[in-house]
């Protein structure tokens, strides 16, 4: 009998993949072993597990032989299973409510008491209470820590995490602890800052080459030149863990004057600079390679050790500062020329008027041609860098800039130095900031004071060509 003939060839795929469900259901049922997919019928088989590490029955390595068991079991899976994964511990694994009511209650009943209580039954019902609003999944995070790789397992694992957390509240609980945990093992003490040279391991080239997020990196010959020329620099933070994965990491280039277009730095034709001869470190990338640490704020003691590094290699250094992009400015622009507010600036209104009437609003983000035309950038160099001077001053995002990259600078102690068209008329950096770049000066004796200044007041520490801008009135 033809079953082609009754089922038509949809039907019978249809039928080969159910019988194929149930014989997976019924090997896993058999075999304990988990599917890919880690469906709702194989989360006891994780339970089980789960269970069995936090139960703390045997030794030190009876315990590590369970979690490394367990992320076996979790590696195996697949996107789907990893979400079904996380969604377990997120829903099932959290604080235990009927406990942390008893801690507390103990805890309040001791601590409402006089000072005639006995101190050490107070403490003790703190320590029970502290030791309740630990969640049991917390517990089972640390014991991934003490596996061979464990903190990039980790590391990994919240990478997952992110992609589903905006899915329920429990899910985003479980991403805070995560952070919090992870924070605490990234702390910047334990960091190592290391610089990268062209010597490095070829997997560790590879991973900056993979991650830079900036300024792509073409070629063999391109990743040379940023790291043997002479007048470049590479660092990065390392955990001791992670000794062959960098962090995040900066790229640097020594030169006689702060830079105000990245081909001047990224050409390979370049001519070279004797780096006991420059004047200024510029960083122009600055790029994170572990998506599941995001958050964990390591990342604005980079520069700052950075340039101490500087400081002392080379001591005749006298400015620090970056050649950055401004990733939102044309998602911005665009906003504001198409859905104007009743409360448009009246600078921003002019200045769009301005760039529409030289037609420069039509081919500002996608004919990169423009960037070459003289004439055109005449007309539009002006109302341009006046419309980045609002965005980067003006535009917020809660407390902070509007602009990321600007908010990360400010946040460091850095001031808004100079704005710079044109400067990048590669494709990405026409799409993204219509040819415009930013310096943000780091001057050492400033930095604590701008970020004071901008976390406690909201002030943006800026130059007088920055307060020029501003004041600059376009012509009707």
């Amino acid at each position: 009998m033809d079953l082609s003939t009754g089922f038509g060839l949809k039907g019978l795929k249809q039928l080969r993949r159910a019988w194929i469900e149930v014989e997976q259901e019924a090997l896993s049922r058999i075999t304990g072993k988990v599917r890919p997919d880690l469906p709702k019928d194989d989360l006891h088989l994780i339970r089980r597990q789960i269970d069995d590490c936090l139960s703390e029955t045997g030794g030190a390595a009876s315990a590590r032989a369970r979690a490394a068991r367990l992320g076996g079991v979790y590696l195996d899976l697949d996107a789907e299973g990893r979400d079904n994964f996380l969604k377990l511990l997120a829903f099932e694994y959290g604080v235990k409510n009927d406990a942390l009511r008893e801690s507390a209650r103990a805890w309040l009943a001791l601590a409402s008491e006089d000072q005639a209580v006995d101190l050490t039954n107070r403490l003790d019902a703190e320590a029970r209470l502290r030791r309740t609003l630990q969640s049991p999944r917390m517990c089972l995070l640390t014991q991934f820590n003490d596996l061979p790789e464990g903190v990039k397992f980790l590391a990994d694992m919240r990478a997952q995490l992110l992609k589903i957390r905006k899915e329920d509240p429990q899910l985003r609980a479980f991403d805070r602890e995560f952070k919090d945990l992870l924070a605490s093992w990234f702390d910047v003490g334990f960091l190592k800052l290391r610089r990268i040279a062209w010597d490095a391991p070829a997997a560790l080239l590879e991973t900056l080459a993979e991650h830079e997020a900036v300024h792509a990196i073409r070629s063999w010959q391109d990743i040379k030149h940023r790291l043997a020329a002479p007048d470049r620099r590479c660092f990065a933070f390392i955990h001791p863990q992670m000794p062959n994965d960098p962090l995040i990491f900066v790229w640097v280039a020594l030169t006689d004057g702060i830079s105000e277009r990245i081909d001047d730095v990224l050409r390979i034709d370049q001519g070279e600079l004797n780096p006991d001869k420059a004047d200024t470190a510029v960083f122009y990338s600055i790029s994170a390679t572990q998506p599941g640490l995001d958050g964990v704020g390591f990342g604005s003691f980079l520069i700052k050790r950075v340039v101490d590094r500087l400081c002392r290699d080379h001591k005749q250094l006298k400015h620090f500062a970056t050649l950055s992009p401004l990733p939102g400015f044309e998602r911005w622009l665009t906003e504001e020329h198409e859905h104007p507010s009743d409360q448009q600036h009246p600078r921003v209104q002019k200045g769009l008027e301005v760039l529409a009437d030289a037609g420069a609003l039509e081919r500002m983000f996608v004919d990169r041609s423009w960037l070459r035309d003289e004439a055109a950038l005449a007309k539009v160099s002006q109302p341009l860098t006046v419309l980045a001077a609002h965005y980067l001053m003006r535009e917020k995002y809660g407390e902070g800039a509007r602009d990321r990259v600007a908010n990360f600078h400010l946040s460091n102690g850095a001031s808004i130095e100079r704005i710079n068209f044109p400067a990048d008329v590669s494709r990405r950096g026409q799409k993204q900031s219509a040819g415009l770049m930013v310096n943000y000066r780091y001057r050492l004796k400033d930095i604590e004071n701008n970020h004071e200044s901008y976390y406690g007041k909201g002030e943006t520490a800026h130059s007088r060509a920055i307060a020029n801008l501003l004041r600059i009135r376009m012509p009707d």
